[in-house]
C-alpha cells in the first residue's frame, strides 16, 4: 500500500514572487502539478500535499486537475520544516500500513519512471528508510549524506556542516521512501535542535535501523526550484529531454535553443522547426510541415505540408496544404480548409474557410463563413460587432471581394458574386451580382488648397 506526500508549504521567498513557488510554471505547467502528476502514475492509494503560505491560492489551483479527488491537502501552520510536516499529517495516517513516499513540490522533474525503481528498489531490499541521492560537484544549499556502502549514517544540513563535512559531495535530494509504521512511532521526537530552529525530516534517519541510499547519476531530474535561476534552468533542461524526443522521431529543429514545445504537443515526421518557433498546448502538427521562424502555435491542430512563418495560430484547425503569413494572426475558433493562403497581416478570428480561398493582404475575417475559391481583396474587413452583439458575414463559393470592402454584418453574400473596391456592403447580394457601395466620385476643377494664415 502506497501514500505519497508533496511538500508544498513554504513561502519561497527567493523567487521574490506574490505567487506561491510551486504554481510557477515549466514549460506551461506548474512545479506543483508536474509532482504530482509523476507520482500519480504509481497508482498511490493516496496523494497529501502538505500546504501552507497561501493555501487557498494552491488548492485553487489544483481543482480542475484530473487527480483532483485524490489529493487530500494538510495545512502545515506555523511551517516550522520538513519534520514538522510529517509531524502535522501523521494525524492523517493513523490507520495506515505501507509505503510513505515523500516528494518536494519543488522539484519537477523527476520522472515515474526514475520513482518506480526507486520503489522497487526499496521494496527488494526492505529498509526501514531509503532516499534519494547524487553527487554534485558544488552542493551548495544542500544536506550532505555520510554512508558506508548504501547504509547512510548521517544527513548533516548544509547550514549545520562544519568545513570538512561541507567537503562531501553526496547530496541528500529530499525523496524519501519509508516505512510508516517504523516513521510514526518516532516522528514526534524529533526536535529542533538546530540553527534553524526547524523539525529536519532528516534527523529520523538516525533514529531508524536502517536507512539506505539510493544513488542516481542524472542529476537533472534533482534539479529544485528556490529561485528563478533555477526554474529557466529546470526550463532548460526539460526542453532538452523534449526537443531530443523529437529530433530522434523525425523532426528538424534548426535552432533548438530558440525554440520551446509543450511535452504534450505531437509533430508528425520531416517537420521543420524554424528558429524562435514555440508550440505550446496540445497541438499537433502533422507531417512535412515547414513552421517558422518567429511563430508561435497553441493548441492548435495543423495537417499535413503546411507552411507557416512570422504568424500566431491559437485553439484553430488548419487542413492540408496551406500556406499562412507572415505576420498572419488566426485566433481561436478558426477552421481553414486546404489548398488556401493565408497571407501579410490577415487576421482571422471564429471563421470557416472552405477549401482554396485566397486572403493575401492586410484583412480582417471574424465570425465569417467563406466559401470554396473565393479571392478576398486587400484590405478587406468584416465588421463583426454592432456595438453589442456579434454578428456573422456569409461569402459564398467563387467570389471576387475587391480591395478595401467592408461587410456590415449580418449580411449574406452568395456565389459567384463580385464587390467592387471600396465598396461598404450592409445588404446581402444575389449570386452572380456585381455590388457597389460607394459615393460617386466628384472633381472640382480650379480648386485651390487656402494658405493658412502666418503667426
Amino acid at each position: 500500500m502506497l501514500a505519497v506526500a508533496i511538500l508544498a508549504a513554504g513561502k519561497g521567498t527567493r523567487m521574490k514572487s506574490e505567487l506561491p513557488k510551486v504554481l510557477h510554471k515549466v514549460s506551461g505547467k506548474s512545479l506543483l502539478n508536474r509532482v504530482i502528476n509523476s507520482c500519480s502514475k504509481l497508482s498511490p492509494e493516496k496523494i497529501f500535499v502538505i500546504v501552507g503560505h497561501k493555501s487557498d491560492e494552491i488548492k485553487k489551483s489544483l481543482d480542475s486537475n484530473n487527480h483532483r479527488r485524490k489529493i487530500h491537502f494538510i495545512l502545515q501552520e506555523p511551517q516550522n520544516g520538513t519534520g514538522h510536516a510529517i509531524q502535522v499529517l501523521s494525524k492523517e495516517l493513523n490507520d495506515f500500513k505501507g509505503t510513505l513516499l515523500i516528494l518536494n513540490g519543488d522539484v519537477p522533474l523527476i520522472t515515474p519512471e526514475t520513482l518506480k525503481d526507486f520503489l522497487d528498489k526499496n521494496a527488494e531490499e526492505n529498509p526501514d528508510v531509503s532516499l534519494i541521492t547524487t553527487r554534485k560537484e558544488r552542493p551548495l544549499g544542500y544536506g550532505r549524506v555520510f554512508t558506508n556502502g548504501k547504509l547512510i549514517e548521517k544527513i548533516v544540513e548544509e547550514r549545520d556542516c562544519d568545513e570538512k563535512e561541507r567537503l562531501n559531495t553526496l547530496i541528500n535530494a529530499g525523496i524519501y521512501c519509508f516505512k510508516w509504521e517504523k516513521l510514526s512511532k518516532i516522528v514526534h521526537k524529533l526536535k529542533n535542535n538546530n540553527k534553524q530552529k526547524e523539525i529536519y525530516l532528516t534527523d529520523a534517519i538516525s533514529l531508524l535501523k536502517t536507512a539506505f541510499s539510493y544513488e542516481i547519476k542524472n542529476y537533472d531530474e534533482l534539479q529544485g526550484v528556490n529561485n528563478r535561476i533555477q526554474l529557466a534552468k529546470c526550463e532548460q533542461i526539460l526542453q532538452k529531454r523534449i526537443q531530443d524526443f523529437h529530433m530522434m522521431n523525425g523532426v528538424t529543429i534548426i535552432n533548438p535553443a530558440s525554440c520551446t514545445i509543450s511535452e504534450d504537443a505531437e509533430i508528425g515526421i520531416d517537420v521543420t522547426l524554424e528558429a524562435n518557433t514555440h508550440i505550446r498546448g496540445e497541438s499537433k502538427i502533422s507531417d512535412n510541415c515547414i513552421i517558422g521562424p518567429n511563430t508561435f502555435i497553441e493548441n492548435s491542430f495543423v495537417d499535413k505540408n503546411c507552411n507557416i512563418i512570422n504568424s500566431t495560430i491559437f485553439n484553430s484547425s488548419l487542413m492540408k496544404d496551406i500556406n499562412v503569413g507572415p505576420y498572419s494572426h488566426v485566433r481561436p475558433g478558426t477552421k481553414i480548409s486546404s489548398n488556401t493562403k493565408i497571407g501579410n497581416f490577415v487576421e482571422i478570428k471564429n471563421s470557416h474557410i472552405e477549401e482554396s480561398v485566397k486572403i493575401n493582404h492586410l484583412s480582417y475575417i471574424g465570425d465569417s463563413e467563406i466559401g470554396q475559391s473565393t479571392n478576398i481583396g486587400a484590405g478587406t474587413i468584416t465588421a463583426n460587432f454592432d456595438g453589442s452583439e456579434k454578428h456573422t458575414t456569409t461569402i459564398g463559393a467563387n467570389c471576387n471581394v475587391g480591395a478595401n470592402s467592408v461587410f456590415i454584418a449580418p449580411v449574406n453574400i452568395e456565389e459567384y458574386v463580385t464587390t467592387a473596391a471600396g465598396s461598404v456592403i450592409n445588404k446581402n447580394v444575389g449570386k452572380e451580382s456585381l455590388a457597389i457601395a460607394r459615393a460617386k466620385q466628384t472633381n472640382i476643377k480650379n480648386w485651390k488648397k487656402k494658405k493658412r494664415k502666418s503667426n
